[in-house]
C-alpha cells in the first residue's frame, strides 16, 4: 500500500459508505456508523476521515472537539508555567479507529499525527491534545508518541503542544 495515495477528508465529503469500516471495537464502528453524523450537525464534534480512493476504502478515522482540562489536574510542574486561570484550553481526540485491514502498516500513528497537526495549525490557540485511552493498549500507544498521565488518571492522557514550537 503507497501511504502517499491515501488522503484526509472530512466526513461530510465522505461518499464511501461507512458500513465498509470495520475496527476491532464495536463501540467505535457504532458511533462511526450511526452517532458522529449528529454529533457533527450539533457542532460538539469534527471527524476526519483517511480514505484510500483508489481501492474506495475507510481506512480510519479521528474526532476532534474543544474541551478544557482543570489546572489542579496537571502535575505541578505543569501548573507553574501556565496562567493561573481554574482550567485550560485543549482539544480533545475523541476518537482514534483503524479498520482492521490496516493493522500494523503505522497507519494509527499516521492518524495521531494528522490530528496532531490540524490542532498545531489550527487558528485557536490550546495547550494540549487530550484522549481517554480505553485500556492498556491504547494507553501505551499514546505514550509512545509523547502523551503524559495526568496527575492522578493514567487512563487519561495529554499531549502539550508546546513540542511543536
Amino acid at each position: 500500500m503507497d501511504i502517499a495515495k491515501l488522503s484526509f477528508i472530512r466526513f461530510s465529503d465522505l461518499t464511501i459508505p461507512r458500513n465498509t469500516f470495520s475496527s476491532s471495537s464495536e463501540e467505535l464502528n457504532s458511533y462511526f456508523y450511526a452517532q458522529v453524523s449528529q454529533d457533527i450537525k450539533r457542532r460538539v464534534t469534527n471527524c476526519f476521515v483517511l480514505i484510500d480512493p483508489e481501492n474506495q476504502t475507510i481506512v480510519g478515522y479521528y474526532t476532534l472537539a474543544a474541551s478544557s482540562i482543570s489546572l489542579k489536574d496537571l502535575p505541578v510542574e505543569k501548573q507553574k508555567k501556565l496562567p493561573r486561570y481554574p482550567s485550560v484550553p485543549v482539544v480533545r481526540l475523541g476518537r482514534l479507529a483503524l479498520d482492521k485491514r490496516y493493522i500494523g502498516k503505522g497507519l494509527g500513528r499516521f492518524l495521531l499525527v494528522d490530528a496532531i497537526l490540524r490542532v498545531v495549525n489550527a487558528d485557536i490557540a490550546a495547550y494540549a491534545i487530550v484522549v481517554d485511552a480505553k485500556d492498556k493498549n491504547a494507553t501505551a500507544f499514546y505514550q509512545k508518541y509523547g502523551f503524559l498521565s495526568y496527575a492522578d488518571n493514567d487512563k487519561l492522557l495529554y499531549y502539550p503542544l508546546s513540542y511543536w514550537k
